[in-house]
């Protein structure tokens, strides 16, 4: 059913800081942008998946949820949107999972430069089925071109997305057994207090995590945060920090082989990391 994670939206107050920011930090041109129903967009397209950032911009339903969404939450993460092969059975199958999913829809984006359009179907979970994330499911007609690189040491993928959860079982049930991710690893590392699970789609990695003295909960489940995989983490460190951004030093990842840093400014409520991975994990990938 899925074949992989079409995008991630990031809510923004103003779209043109938040693609300024984002064309820092990526070191990539947005490769669409659009302006309907009083929201602005953007969007990153990577190798493995895109970034879409979205922001209010006049009037219209999207610039009231948008704005609702950002005075309850602020700016960042906000919901994940599945790529799959065939809408109906993807429609289906959500609702013989108890997923409760939306009736299909159709959308439709033009580009402001190029006035390209693109059309696509898509649905959406419950939050409830979810654990308070938003999941939607999109068919796209066609694809992206990958935004092109306007700066050395740039990001080429996303290595991963990190959930939190106050329960992993059922966030494993939910993302495992019934959105049919693969499942890599299921590991506790004592001496930080935490249960790691690892998902696999699409060439990036799902990671839930549990903080085990937090105990178990049923509250819902939150997108922590992303790690942008680059070929040379001390150039985009050197490149980031060059260009204003506050990061840290860099250090080794939990993963051995694998070496990362923290960016904290720029990333308009994303907790981010940059990391580059052991040559064998790139060759796999």
């Amino acid at each position: 059913m899925i074949t992989g994670l079409d995008h991630a939206v990031v809510l923004v107050r103003d779209i043109d800081a938040g693609v300024a920011g984002y064309q820092t930090l990526l070191g990539r041109a947005p490769a669409w942008r659009a302006n309907g129903n009083g929201a602005a967009s953007a969007i990153f397209a990577l190798d493995n998946t895109s970034l879409e950032l979205m922001a209010p911009a006049g009037e219209g339903e999207a610039a009231d949820r948008v704005r609702a969404a950002l005075d309850k939450q602020g700016e960042g993460l906000a919901s994940l949107a599945f790529a799959v092969d065939d809408i109906a059975k993807a429609h289906h199958r959500l609702t013989r999972l108890g997923l409760a999913p939306e009736d299909i829809s159709d959308g439709t984006s033009t580009d402001l430069a190029s006035g390209r359009t693109l059309t696509w179907k898509r649905t959406r979970a419950s939050p409830d089925s979810t654990h308070g994330i938003r999941l939607f499911f999109l068919q796209r007609n066609e694809k992206l071109a990958r935004s092109k690189e306007i700066a050395s040491a740039s990001v080429s993928l996303l290595d991963h997305f990190v959930i939190a959860t106050p329960d992993p079982d059922r966030t494993a049930a939910l993302y495992g057994a019934r959105l049919g991710l693969d499942m890599k690893l299921d590991r506790t590392i004592p001496a930080i207090g935490t249960r790691f699970l690892f998902f696999r789609t699409g060439g990036l990695v799902f990671e839930i995590i549990h903080r085990i003295k937090d105990g178990r909960g049923d509250g819902p489940d939150k997108i922590f945060g992303v790690s942008w995989r680059v070929a040379d983490v001390e150039a985009t460190r050197t490149r980031l920090q060059e260009a204003g951004l506050e990061v840290s030093e860099v250090r080794e990842g939990r993963k051995p082989g694998t070496r990362v840093f923290t960016v904290r400014t720029g990333t308009f409520g994303v907790p981010t990391i940059v990391i580059q991975q052991s040559q064998r994990e790139t060759e796999e990938a």
